[in-house]
C-alpha cells in the first residue's frame, strides 16, 4: 500500500513538538524535545504527521545525536580518520512520517549533519527553512585598495582572530586559516574560484572591529565590491544524508547553508526534491550557501527528482548523479573477488548487496565485457570487499579493471530549476537509466553547465549514458576557453569509435547565449543529436565562432545528427 492510499484511509496521528519541551522562538536548543517527539512518532503504528509550529528553533551540537556513517565524496582517513557525525535531527527506520514545518526556521549551531534519514521509507519534509548560526564558509567584501594592501568588510556572520599578524576565522567549535577562497561579483552575479588572498599576505591588520587591512609585498590587483569566500575544504559533516531510504520527499524547504557536501542520497530510490531553495536567506545579506556540492547522489535507483528549485552560491557542482566504481584487485576462486574503493574521499559503506546485478569494465576503454549476480558480500575492511559472484569470473581482468553495481542506477528528472553563482557545473550525472534535464535556466556557470563523464581512474564515479535528453534549457554565459557549455567527456584513454562509452544523447530546442564559447564538445558518443538549437554570440572574444559547425567538437563519435539550428550574433 502506498502512503497516498494508506493516507486517505486514515488520518495520521499529530506529534507536536512544542509538547515535548520546547517553544518557538525561545533560544533554547531544541534537539531534546525533537528527539522525544520522533520516539513517540516512531511508537505509532499509522501514518503520523510530526508538527512543528511556526517559528525559530535552535539545534546546539552538545547533546545532538553522534552516530558513524561513511558518506561517499566526503574525506579521505588522512584529512578526518573519524566518520562520526553529529545530527541535529535523525530520523532511523521512520515509515509514513510527514514533517510539517510551517515556514519554520531551524538554527544550527556548530557543524551539524542537519537531517539524517536512514533506513526510512514514505517520508515527506515539507515547508521548513534551515541555515547556521555560524556558516563554516565565511565573508569579507572588499571596500578599498592601494599599492600594497586592500581593505575589508567582514560579513557580520563571520568571527576572526588576528595571530601575529596572520588571519584565523573562528566559529562555534571549528576554526582554520588556509584553504579554498572564491570571489563574487556581486554586479555580474558570478563566483569563481582563486588562491586565497589570506594566505598570500604578508600581515593583516585590525583597522577597526570587523574591519581589516591585508598587506602585501607587490600590488594586488582587486575590485572594491567582490566578495571573498573562505573555507578550510574538510567535509566532516554534510547537510542531508538519506541513507538506504525510499520515496522521500523534500518540498518548499529552503537550505540556507550547508556544510560540507550539501543533500546526499547514498543507496536510496525515488527521491524527489521539489520548490526547494537553496540559497542565503535574503536577510542575512550572505553570498554563500554550499560548502561543496548542493544535490549529490551516489548509488541510487528508483527516479531522482529535482524540480522547480532555486540554486544560488555553492562552491561546487549543483546536481551530481553518479555510482562508483570499485577496482578489482584479486580473485580468490572461480566465483569469488576482491574489489577496493580507490578514491580517498569514497570508501567503507557496502556497495553491493545479494541479488545486485553488476558489470565488469575495462578501465582503459570503459565499456563492459561480462556481467554477473552478487550472492554475498563481506566486509574485509574499511576499503575492500569480497563478493561472491552466481557465475564464473571472466578470464582476462585487466590490473586496473573495476566493477559497476548496475542494479543501483537511477532514472533522473531536473526540469524546471534556476542556478546561478556556481563555481564550477551545473549538472553532472552518469547513469544508463532515462535522464530528462529540461527547461532550466544555467546562469553563468564558470565551467560546464552539463558534464557528461566517466572514470575508472581518478573519482571513480560509475554509470555509462544510453538515453539523456536536454531539451528547452537557457544557457546564459556559461563555460570558458577550455570548458565547453555541454561536455560529453568520459576519461577512456583507448578511444575507439566502434567502441563508445556513451549512447543516445539528445540536445534539442535550446537556448545558448555565450562569449564565443563552445557549446558542445563530445567524445566517445554514438547517436548523438544536437537538433533546433538557437546559438547567440558575442562579448569579449566575438568572432572567434562562426557557425554552428565552429561551435562544436567532437572525438570518436558516430551517428551523429546536426540539424535546424540556428547561429547569430547578439
Amino acid at each position: 500500500m502506498s502512503f497516498a492510499e494508506h493516507s486517505v484511509e486514515s488520518s495520521p496521528t499529530v506529534i507536536r513538538l512544542t509538547d515535548y519541551g520546547v517553544l518557538p522562538d525561545s533560544g533554547l536548543d531544541a534537539q531534546p524535545a525533537m528527539t522525544k517527539a520522533i520516539q513517540a512518532a516512531a511508537e505509532i503504528a499509522g501514518p503520523v504527521l510530526l508538527d512543528c509550529p511556526k517559528g525559530c528553533y535552535h539545534f546546539y551540537p552538545e547533546k545532538a545525536i553522534r552516530k558513524p556513517y561513511y558518506i561517499t565524496n566526503t574525506t579521505s582517513e588522512e584529512e578526518n580518520p573519524d566518520v562520526t557525525k553529529t545530527i541535529g535531527i535523525l530520523l532511523k527506520g521512520m515509515h509514513n512520517l510527514t514533517f510539517e514545518g510551517n515556514g519554520s526556521l531551524f538554527i544550527f549551531h556548530g557543524k551539524q549533519t542537519m537531517f539524517l534519514l536512514d533506513g526510512c521509507k514514505n517520508i515527506e519534509i515539507h515547508n521548513l527553512h534551515t541555515d547556521y548560526a555560524r556558516p563554516t564558509v565565511t565573508e569579507m567584501t572588499i571596500t578599498e585598495s592601494g599599492t600594497h594592501y586592500f581593505d575589508v568588510q567582514v560579513h557580520p556572520d563571520s568571527r576572526y582572530e588576528i595571530r601575529d599578524g596572520k588571519l584565523f576565522w573562528i566559529g562555534e567549535g571549528w576554526s582554520f586559516s588556509e584553504g579554498p577562497m572564491q570571489t563574487y561579483d556581486p554586479l555580474r552575479n558570478t563566483t569563481w574560484r582563486m588562491d586565497n588572498w589570506s594566505e598570500l599576505t604578508e600581515s593583516v591588520e585590525e583597522l577597526e572591529p570587523m574591519k581589516l587591512r591585508l598587506h602585501f609585498d607587490h600590488q594586488p590587483e582587486v575590485v572594491a565590491g567582490h566578495v571573498l569566500q573562505s573555507r578550510d575544504g574538510i567535509r566532516d559533516q554534510v547537510g542531508v544524508f538519506i541513507v538506504e531510504s525510499s520515496n522521500i520527499t523534500f518540498s518548499n524547504v529552503g537550505l540556507h547553508f550547508l556544510h560540507g557536501l550539501g543533500v546526499v542520497g547514498q543507496f536510496s530510490d525515488n527521491l524527489t526534491f521539489q520548490r526547494m531553495d537553496i540559497a542565503p536567506r535574503l536577510e542575512t545579506g550572505r553570498t554563500v550557501t554550499g560548502f561543496a556540492d548542493f544535490i549529490h547522489m551516489s548509488s541510487c535507483r528508483g527516479k531522482i527528482t529535482v524540480a522547480d528549485s532555486h540554486f544560488a552560491g555553492s562552491h561546487d557542482d549543483v546536481v551530481n548523479v553518479h555510482g562508483t566504481y570499485l577496482r578489482i584487485v584479486e580473485q580468490t576462486s572461480a566465483n569469488t573477488v576482491k574489489v577496493r574503493f580507490m578514491h580517498p574521499q569514497t570508501y567503507g559503506f557496502l556497495a553491493f548487496y545479494p541479488g545486485d546485478e553488476i558489470e565488469f569494465v575495462r578501465s582503459g576503454s570503459l565499456t563492459t565485457y561480462a556481467a554477473n549476480e552478487v550472492v554475498e558480500v563481506k566486509r574485509i575492511n574499511p576499503r575492500e570487499l569480497m563478493l561472491t559472484l552466481a557465475q564464473p569470473i571472466p578470464e582476462g581482468i585487466g590490473s586496473h579493471d573495476v566493477i559497476e553495481n548496475v542494479t543501483w542506477t537511477p532514472e533522473v528528472e531536473v526540469v524546471n530549476n534556476h542556478l546561478a553563482r556556481v563555481p564550477t557545473r551545473g549538472i553532472l550525472v552518469t547513469t544508463r537509466r532515462k535522464v530528462e534535464i529540461k527547461e532550466n535556466v544555467f546562469e553563468r556557470m564558470q565551467m560546464s553547465a552539463i558534464l557528461i563523464a566517466l572514470d575508472a581512474e581518478s573519482w571513480y564515479e560509475s554509470g555509462k549514458v544510453t538515453d539523456l535528453t536536454i531539451t528547452g534549457n537557457r544557457f546564459i554565459e556559461c563555460g570558458r576557453l577550455e570548458d565547453p557549455v555541454i561536455l560529453i567527456s568520459p576519461e577512456n584513454t583507448e578511444v575507439d569509435e566502434s567502441a563508445p562509452v556513451h549512447r543516445g544523447i539528445v540536445i534539442k530546442n535550446n537556448k545558448f547565449v555565450t562569449d564565443d564559447t563552445l557549446t558542445l564538445c563530445a567524445k566517445s558518443t554514438r547517436r548523438l543529436v544536437f537538433s533546433a538549437n538557437e546559438i547567440v554570440t558575442g562579448g569579449e572574444s566575438m568572432g572567434r565562432l562562426s557557425s554552428v559547425e565552429d561551435a562544436i567538437r567532437l572525438t570518436a563519435c558516430s551517428e551523429v545528427e546536426i540539424i535546424d539550428n540556428l547561429f547569430h550574433d547578439r
